[in-house]
């Protein structure tokens, strides 16, 4: 009987810990947008590049590389504050952010092999073009970053989508708010992934190099012909998928309006937008 009640214990011990993997597991891909196994590889991906970095000399690691992993792709996925996700994990803010520090450029490079080339998407075929403003703190030594088009601070990206809505590329360079799309398009980096083929775009991208496309523009004192009108509103139909794209690029909330806003110094804008992109490809394609 004694035997009996001992394995029954063991039984349910292994299963309380099982379910408790399970539920973390779950909670993981709730808080990051990937699931365990794509969790996982991207941790073994990592851990060729920074496995030394979590080897303790003395005091034990305050969080492994798998829960640093999780915690940084939360930030990026929910944009909660470093104190949120320290309090979630378990560790204090500053090493919250010395994990930032370390994660988020590798975590760009390692996946920088799974963004997929345009061509690789698109085929052949047309690529709509749009810019978009992500918020970011008002950084008062940081010049041009308010945009009078939305009325907040923020990092211009540019955005490439198929016709259907799904996202193709985005401008590896992120631009200051203040600045036009035409001058963002080259800038980016995007006019350099697109060439060769061929670009719809909106009345901001006017005589821009590279975009092939644009709606008609009324001059001062002068009506559209019908033709142009209605060339004009089956352009903006068509360019309604750009929009989706950047709405599903968005879900990672450090880009988007409902998130929030960037907080961190803007000389590591670049290197989370690399991460997101590589994030956000790695979860739609691996």
């Amino acid at each position: 009987m004694l035997e009996v009640q001992q394995l029954f214990l063991s039984s349910l011990a292994v299963s309380q810990t099982s379910r408790r993997k399970l539920e973390e597991l779950l909670r993981y891909q709730v808080m990051t947008g990937l699931d365990d196994e794509q969790l996982t590889d991207l941790v073994v991906r990592l851990h060729t590049e920074c496995s030394d970095k979590f080897v303790s000399r003395g005091r034990p690691i305050a969080l492994g590389l798998f829960r640093s992993v999780a915690m940084v792709v939360s930030l990026m996925r929910k944009n909660i504050t470093q104190d949120f996700a320290g309090a979630i994990f378990g560790v204090s803010q500053p090493t919250v952010s010395r994990r930032w520090d370390l994660l988020r450029p590798l975590i760009g490079d390692v996946l920088a092999g799974v963004v997929p080339a345009p061509r690789e998407i698109v085929g052949g075929g047309t690529v709509l073009v749009d810019g978009t403003v992500c918020p970011s703190w008002d950084w008062h030594d940081v010049p041009d970053l308010f945009s009078g088009k939305v009325g907040f601070p923020g990092m211009n990206l540019q955005i490439a989508a198929t016709l259907d809505g799904r996202l193709v590329a985005v401008g590896p360079i992120p631009i200051h708010g203040a600045r036009h799309d035409a001058h963002a398009y080259a800038v980016s980096g995007l006019a350099d992934l697109l060439t060769d083929f061929p670009t719809v775009a909106d009345l901001g991208y006017v005589g821009v190099d590279g975009i092939d496309t644009v709606p008609f523009k009324k001059l001062p004192g002068c009506d559209l012909y019908l033709s142009q009108v209605e060339f004009n509103t089956a352009l903006s139909k068509m360019r309604a998928a750009v929009e989706r794209a950047i709405a599903h690029l968005k879900t990672w909330r450090m880009l988007s309006e409902e998130g929030g806003r960037y907080r961190a110094p803007i000389g590591k804008y670049q290197s989370m937008l690399k991460a997101i992109i590589g994030l956000f490809f790695f979860a739609a394609y691996e």
